[in-house]
């Protein structure tokens, strides 16, 4: 790859400058948790082993690293977020797919697409373009401590060749007619004038009564589902910047914390050797040994607190893998042993009698609301079917309705920002009543929506269309945005068809 990005030097600025991108962070904070099994998964009538999984894992923070954003957004399609051990798990298994598809489809980069794609990746770019010093640092500093060259990029920039191609022959049958983008315009820029009616919870549920026998038989129903909470104990070792260090910024910070994990990796390395015991290999690193007391996977002890995936690690560990991968934090790496594990146990009805009252008393309040809320809707529609007023419909079933202010499906595009309202103004529960309104016509009620405390009925009084000048200037952008989300969904489908078709089944998690 050096070599062939040697060859476009005729027309680079090549300017020296210092790399600041954050690539020791992405390359040890990997949370594996989700991929601890021998065998990650079965794909294509094969396994995944474990070796294979974690290095397809270090590609997905390499495409971090190298600001890729669409091959890591759309190859963890469908993981929740917010957890990365799933994130990382959708990542490996799709980049399978999309790789097997594209084999398939005979998509192969050629050499030269593949050096466009790196030379023009946001994080070798410099103020006059391609900034080779960047790409030699990023090699050097990045890549090589990692066990990671330049075949990697190549590898990513390939992938994300494929990935586009694949998701450019997707969209061929993706289209926009010009009546629908204009209804759909209409749809999500007009005016919405609604009043709504809120059926909370706490005004079902304070009335509710549970009686003991009610707990009796709910118990024995669900019995199984009482268990105390697992809780663990590990011992740990943690290496932190100085302070002085923490004061450090840019590539200097990132040389500390690489030599940091350098070090924590030497510490792992040597609990692999036979007969290591965690003491005796602190020891020998000079690292002082922690312990801590019986803890929860929902309130980690408070050593731990340092970082929410310190307990979230710790409830990873087995007697097989006693010892964690180093877990980097703010200012350095931990590293856990487990060292005692209380079981969970089952719950005496006693135990569990909270736990049965407030599972039961939501479960009725659910119900109470939900019934109320349809009784609600049926007596109101019928009221204006027979052409009764909908405000004296409403006064007859004993509910009170706000008037809400006027509002959009979506912003208006071409509203200025100090125009829009702000977000305190607006009521919590403005989700729930968009989707409730979102396909009703003026002078509808809703289906009863349910919410976080409780739900709503809303009432679509009237439907403004949007300004009509102002669609002309925003034709182009809406449409953008529009035919993009189709084409996201198109993509998303296609690769959930394409996980069913591989017979993927997961080791674990």
């Amino acid at each position: 790859m050096i070599t062939l990005l040697r060859k476009h030097r005729h027309w680079l600025m090549i300017v020296i400058a210092i790399l600041a991108l954050p690539f020791c962070i992405y390359f040890v904070k990997t949370d594996y948790s989700a991929i601890r099994p021998d065998r990650f998964a079965r794909i294509y009538n094969r396994d995944i082993t474990l070796v294979e999984a974690k290095r397809d894992a270090r590609l997905l923070d390499l495409a971090r690293a190298l600001e890729m954003p669409s091959l890591g957004q759309d190859l963890a399609a469908g993981a929740n977020k917010n957890d990365q051990g799933q994130v990382y798990a959708q990542f490996i298994l799709n980049l399978q797919i999309l790789r097997h598809e594209a084999a398939r489809l005979g998509i192969r980069p050629t050499q030269s697409e593949i050096v466009d794609v790196v030379r023009n990746l946001k994080a070798f770019r410099g103020g006059s373009g391609f900034d080779l010093n960047k790409y030699n640092d990023f090699v050097q500093n990045a890549l090589s401590p990692n066990g990671l060259s330049e075949a990697q990029i190549e590898e990513v920039a390939t992938d994300e060749l494929c990935l586009s191609r694949i998701k450019q022959l997707l969209a061929t049958g993706v289209s926009l007619p010009e009546n629908e983008s204009k209804a759909n315009y209409e749809e999500a820029y007009g005016k919405l004038f609604v009043s709504v009616i809120r059926l909370r919870s706490a005004d079902f549920a304070k009335d509710i009564q549970v009686t003991d026998d009610d707990v009796r038989k709910y118990y024995e129903s669900h019995k199984a589902e009482f268990k105390s909470d697992e809780k663990r104990k590990v011992d740990f070792v943690s290496l932190s910047l100085t302070d002085e260090q923490r004061k450090l910024a840019g590539k200097e910070r990132i040389d500390a914390l690489q030599k940091l994990a350098d070090r924590a990796n030497d510490v792992t390395q040597a609990m692999l050797e036979k007969g290591a015991d965690f003491k005796q290999v602190a020891e020998k690193f000079q690292l002082p040994l922690h312990g801590t007391g019986e803890f929860t996977a929902a309130a980690p002890d408070p050593q731990l607190n340092v970082d929410p995936r310190l307990g979230s690690a710790a409830f990873q560990l087995t007697s097989q893998e006693l010892v964690s991968d180093p877990i980097q934090v703010v200012d350095g790496f931990y590293i856990l042993h487990l060292a005692g594990i209380v079981e969970a146990r089952p719950l005496t009805i006693d135990e569990a009698k909270p736990r049965i009252v407030e599972a039961i008393k939501n479960a009725r309040t659910r119900e109470l609301i939900t019934t109320k809320g349809a009784e609600i809707v049926r007596q109101l529609r019928e009221a204006t079917s027979s052409g009764q007023p909908l405000e004296a419909a409403i006064q007859k079933t004993g509910v009170k309705a706000e008037k809400l202010a006027p509002f959009s499906l979506l912003e208006d595009p071409t509203a200025k920002s100090n125009d829009k309202p702000e977000p305190k103004n607006e009521p919590s529960d403005l989700i729930a009543i968009k989707n409730a309104v979102a396909q009703i016509e003026p002078g509808s009620v809703s289906d009863f929506f349910p919410w976080e405390d409780g739900g709503v009925i809303a009432v679509l009084e009237k439907r403004e269309p949007p300004d009509p000048a102002k669609y002309p200037g925003s034709k182009a952008a809406f449409d953008q945005r529009y035919l993009g989300n189709k084409r996201t969904i198109v993509f998303h489908e296609w690769l959930r068809d394409r996980q069913r078709d591989a017979g993927l089944q997961f080791s674990h998690g």
